[in-house]
This record gives C-alpha cells, structure tokens and sequence, in this order.
C-alpha cells in the first residue's frame, strides 16, 4: 500500500491526452456514512478517498477513469465471500455506525471488486471488445525515459487487524506510450491473499488500448513454502499465487476526424495549398477572358476588309453590299 500522504492535483498532457491525478483527504465520517446508504452497504472501508482519481482523457472527451465509488459498487452486497472466525469480530467493531444496524444481509467484508474502469464520453466512447492481443511486457522492460509517474490510493481497510483490503492505481507515460496498473489486494491473515490486477497499455500509434485483467488467489495453507515476509508484498507475493481468472479486452478508439488524426496542418501544406487553389484561380481567371473574346468575336469580310458584329451582318454585305467581287468568310477571334 502506499505510505505517507500529500494533497496534490497534477494536469500532465502528451499529444491528444491528458492524464489528471487527484489525491485529495480521507472523506469525513458523515460523508462516509451518507454514502455506505446510498451504496446499500453497511459500512465503507476505514480509508476511503472518494474525491480521489486517476483519469486518462482524450481531446474530444472520450477516456477512462479509475475512482473509489464505482470501484466499491462492484463488491458483492449480498453475501460474504470469505468467512471466518474474524469476520464476525470485525462487523462488531463496526457497530458503532447507525446505518450499519439497521443492514441485516450479509456482505462482502473484504470489498473484493473486480473494477477495471469507468470510461468517459457522451457522443464519443470506446468500444470494448475481446481480443488475443497480449500487452508487449519485452517492450515495457526496456530503458525509455519517464516523462509522468503518480500513484493514487482509492481505499484501504486493515480488516480489524486481520490483514489488509486496499485498493490503489498507478500510471507511467513515456514518449511511446503510457501504461497503468489498478491493483485490489487483500490479505486476510491466516486465510488467504488475493490480488485483482488490471493492466491498461497503449501506443501512440495505435488506434486502440491493451486492457489485461488478472485475478491471482491462494489459501494461506498452500503458501507454506514461502516466507511470512512476502505475505505484506504485493509484488513480491503475486508470483506464488495461481491464476484463477484473466481477461484480455481491446479498447477501440472511436473514429475521429482527419485532423483529429493526423494533427494540425504544417506550413508546407498551407504552402502548398494556396499554391493549388491560386492555380485554380488562375484558370477560372482565363476561362473568363476566353469567353470575354468569345464574346467580342468580329467578322470580317476578305474582299473590302469590313468587320460587322455578326454572321448574319457579313452575310447580308457580301450578297447585297459587297463591290469585292465574290467573297470568302473569315472567323477571327
């Protein structure tokens, strides 16, 4: 979990995106109290940060979100996953909240959630789809500069001294790319340990983001082979623990504008541009004065050399006029 604290509210953009992360106090117990009602739940973790929040958010208002509320709506409120000696403890040291007393149904005490997000967008959203893609781990392995890194605690709970509950999201964006890791970890002691990982990955490049969701479980029995120590790290203790749930999503980006696309125009296309349409001016400009001389055309009789204005006006001279003898049309323009 993370350790110490500091009220912050950070803005960071790259390209099309801006990252805002929002660490911000632990709510006030009315304000918890208000909520865990709304929320159907008896009571909400001891740490609940429920102005916190990591947001990764296009231009044109499409993206996602990772918060504490919506997180806690995906724990089951109907019954309790892990029961235990301790559990029953725990729900008396609770008994204090009001609201609590007047919940009869059990629930889960662990605020296990399967949470992977909350996408942003009204007109624009990104369409989830299922996919064989894998995150390219190789990649992320490799030296590239890190030009944003936050972290930010959504809840923790110790479980009345039983272990640990918390969840937390961290992002890094480097110039390719950015990725973020959103982790539930739950350490009942002498039970089990669980961990729920979502791993979001895009490229810069790419018209869609990677989303890998991991669920890894193990008894407490069954982790006799490693030492008590890791039990406390997440990082450390995720390698021991089976898989027992993954889903692979690709999150489509929805369809944009060409300069969406392909950004602001450069001087050179301007250039050249204005160089297209000025020659398009240009031949509109002499269509016009073709006509013009078309308009003004003049007939002229070869014998005497007379113009007139129209054939009909030569026509007439040369049958009735004319002195030159017999005469041949000329068109001149």
């Amino acid at each position: 979990m993370i350790h110490g604290f500091k009220s912050s509210n950070q803005d960071f953009s790259f390209g099309p995106w801006k990252v805002t992360a929002i660490k911000t106090h632990i709510m006030k117990s009315a304000d918890v109290e208000k909520l865990a009602e709304e929320m159907h739940m008896p009571c909400l973790p001891e740490m609940m940060f429920g102005d916190n929040v990591l947001r990764i958010q296009h231009s044109s208002g499409f993206g996602i979100e990772f918060n504490a509320k919506d997180a806690l709506k995906r724990v089951n409120k109907n019954q309790g996953a892990v029961k235990v000696a301790c559990a029953e403890e725990w729900q008396e040291s609770r008994s204090d909240s009001e609201h609590s007393k007047e919940i009869v149904k059990p629930y889960d005490w662990t605020y296990t959630t399967d949470y992977k997000g909350t996408m942003l967008g009204n007109d624009l959203i990104m369409n989830v789809v299922p996919t064989t893609e894998r995150i390219n781990t190789e990649k992320l392995k490799a030296r590239e500069q890190i030009m944003f890194f936050e972290e930010v605690l959504l809840f923790e709970d110790e479980l009345h001294d039983h272990g640990v509950s918390g969840l937390s999201v961290k992002i890094r964006v480097m110039p390719s790319s950015f990725f973020l890791l959103l982790r539930f970890f739950l350490r009942v002691d002498g039970v089990l340990i669980r961990m729920n990982d979502t791993r979001l990955y895009h490229e810069s490049d790419k018209t869609y983001m990677l989303r890998e969701y991991t669920c890894r479980e193990s008894k407490i029995s069954n982790l006799s082979h490693v030492p008590a120590p890791l039990f406390t790290d997440p990082n450390e203790i995720s390698q021991y623990l089976p898989v027992t749930e993954t889903i692979y999503e690709k999150l489509e980006l929805p369809l944009m504008s060409q300069e969406e696309t392909s950004g602001p125009e450069t001087e050179a296309e301007r250039e050249g541009r204005g160089l297209e349409d000025g020659n398009s001016v240009t031949s509109q400009e002499e269509r016009i004065e073709e006509e013009e001389l078309e308009d003004e055309s003049i007939y002229t009789c070869n014998n005497c050399q007379q113009d007139f204005d129209s054939l009909a006006e030569l026509t007439e001279h040369r049958t009735q006029h004319c002195l030159g003898g017999n005469p041949k049309l000329s068109l001149q323009v």
